[in-house]
């Protein structure tokens, strides 16, 4: 049963990250950063020398390997996080090995961590990778920690802080927290074994990294990723935000601090034995460190929402494990497993019924009058909204970078004009500029992106770009330095595109077509295509 189970686990890791290879994908929020990032890496353009960007430039290194491979594709990204959700799995069990967790509650949390986690998660995005990166790193520093006579331990622990610093430079926030966890565990492990050469390894293996990875980009634009300069520079950081998060929701995380607390005081009969007893010890401090982190990120990355559950299936395993000694059943039989299969799946049942209700369930029709039957699904009536467009309405694009994207109708028409478009048609030349989140269209239009240290990744003004690089946009529209601007216009999102460059727009440029954008809902959301006004002498 051992042996099944430990194969069930691999098996269920890779066939579950595969999953997504098999269906068409609604067009996502924020993709577009994923993509334009990627292709500048691979079209072979260096970060803070051709593009500045506030963050680390980790995030994009494994999308970027994938374009290489497959081509500069959407679902190229999509294959991409199939290898990041396999290689964090890998790393959530290789944890739980080394920590010696029964193999019964093992394989449970592995089907938690996939179920909550990473099966929500088939785009690349930082404030996932930044995790997966941490996992490795927890998986490589346990390794050394619990096979003290390997003998490849200092690779480990060196590779352990590579993979921290990793995290780091992709986001700052969950790869701080990252080195705390880290850190906190291995001083531990220092103070039991009364042996300080380890955190100092692991110190200068992550310093040595941090220099050879930040020395080349100096010389460069390397201060944009602390937008330094230029107001205005606040910190995400605020300990007031995250006591209001955590003291008004957090409900899991509070829960399973308490139940935590409860066990610990089950299991620590003498406080300096439990000091001493290396696996709870580093349990403790990496099921605590996690919720601490869990606590921090939602806050501090916020978009989405559910960025920060990798938490439970750390808690889930902690909490089983410890309850195990006191519950009258064993954890490698058939049956509590199955029983605990079937709980997890009710459990978080949200993750796949969207996938089957479809197939089960019949969706009520909107109501727009005060006829029909009452009930749950009918008790307001629905003002249908003209600007957006209903999922039904979404379709396939006809083009390789969007193979198997599904995006609103009305934003196909619109992609279809505008490389139907002689100007886009009969110019190989072409100087555009895209503030959109269809930057696939690159590949499509196959023109150049700029290059400049100043120029930013992506256009979210006080984000990823602000005052000093909105003037630079600006001055070049009034100099009539491109041919063609593409521009979306979100006007219930403060400067997502800024709204400043649409003003010169509308004053210097001539707009000849606008379409949906490609969001849901979708509406007052649109696409604006803009060319050079005629000279006065050309106009019909």
């Amino acid at each position: 049963m051992k042996k099944l189970l430990s194969l069930g686990e691999i098996l269920m890791i890779v066939a579950l990250a595969f999953v997504p290879l098999l269906g068409s994908f609604p067009y996502r929020f924020n993709i577009f950063l994923s993509y334009e990032g990627a292709y500048r890496l691979y079209d072979g353009q260096v970060p803070y020398k051709d593009f500045g960007m506030p963050l680390g430039y980790m995030y994009w290194v494994v999308p970027a390997a994938f374009f290489k491979i497959f081509g500069p594709y959407m679902m190229s990204l999509v294959k991409a996080q199939v290898f990041l959700n396999i290689v964090g799995g890998l790393s959530f069990r290789s944890i739980l090995k080394s920590l010696k967790v029964n193999e019964g509650i093992r394989f449970l949390s592995i089907l938690l961590f996939i179920i909550s986690y990473s099966f929500l998660n088939y785009w690349p995005w930082y404030n996932n990778t930044v995790i997966i990166y941490e996992l490795v790193a927890l998986a490589l520093l346990l390794k050394v920690i619990f096979n003290p006579q390997a003998k490849w331990k200092w690779v480990w622990l060196c590779v352990s802080a590579v993979f921290v610093f990793f995290s780091f430079f992709t986001k700052q926030d969950g790869g701080g927290m990252a080195f705390l966890v880290s850190f906190f565990i291995i001083v531990y492990n220092a103070w039991q074994q009364k042996n300080w050469k380890q955190p100092l390894v692991f110190l200068a293996a992550l310093a040595i990294t941090g220099l050879v990875m930040i020395l080349p980009s100096l010389s460069h634009n390397f201060n944009y990723w602390f937008n330094y300069g230029q107001p205005p520079h606040t910190s995400r950081f605020s300990f007031s935000d995250i006591a209001e998060d955590f003291f008004n929701s957090s409900q899991w995380i509070k829960f399973y601090l308490f139940i935590i607390l409860l066990l610990l005081l089950a299991h620590i009969k003498s406080l300096k034995a439990f000091l001493q007893d290396q696996h709870k010890m580093v349990f403790t401090l990496l099921t605590l460190g996690i919720l601490v982190e869990a606590a921090i990120f939602q806050t501090t990355s916020y978009i989405p929402p559910d960025n920060n559950i990798f938490f439970h299936s750390f808690a889930i395993a902690f909490i089983l494990a410890m309850s195990a000694p006191f519950l009258p059943v064993d954890f490698t039989q058939f049956k509590t497993v199955f029983i605990g299969v079937v709980g997890i799946m009710l459990w978080w049942s949200s993750a796949y019924w969207k996938y089957l209700e479809k197939y089960i369930t019949k969706p009520a029709p909107a109501i727009t009058n005060t006829d029909g039957l009452v009930n749950k699904k009918t008790y307001l009536i629905t003002i249908p909204d003209t600007t957006d467009v209903p999922a039904h309405l979404w379709r396939k694009v006809p083009y390789k970078a969007f193979e198997n994207m599904l995006l609103p109708g009305p934003t196909v028409d619109g992609i279809d004009r505008l490389l139907n478009m002689p100007l886009v048609k009969n110019n190989k030349n072409l100087q555009v500029l895209n503030m959109t989140e269809l930057t696939p269209l690159v590949h499509e239009m196959k023109y150049k992106l700029e290059k400049s240290p100043e120029y930013p990744l992506w256009y979210h003004k006080g984000v990823g770009m602000f005052q000093k690089e909105t003037d630079m946009f600006v001055n070049r529209i009034k100099n009539n330095y491109y041919d063609l601007v593409l521009f979306e216009y979100i006007p219930y999102l403060n400067n997502f595109y800024p709204f400043q460059v649409r003003e010169a727009l509308l004053q210097q440029y001539e707009k000849v077509d606008v379409f949906t954008a490609p969001r849901k809902p979708s509406m007052q959301a649109w696409v604006e295509v803009y060319v050079k006004k005629k000279p006065a002498g050309n106009q019909q």
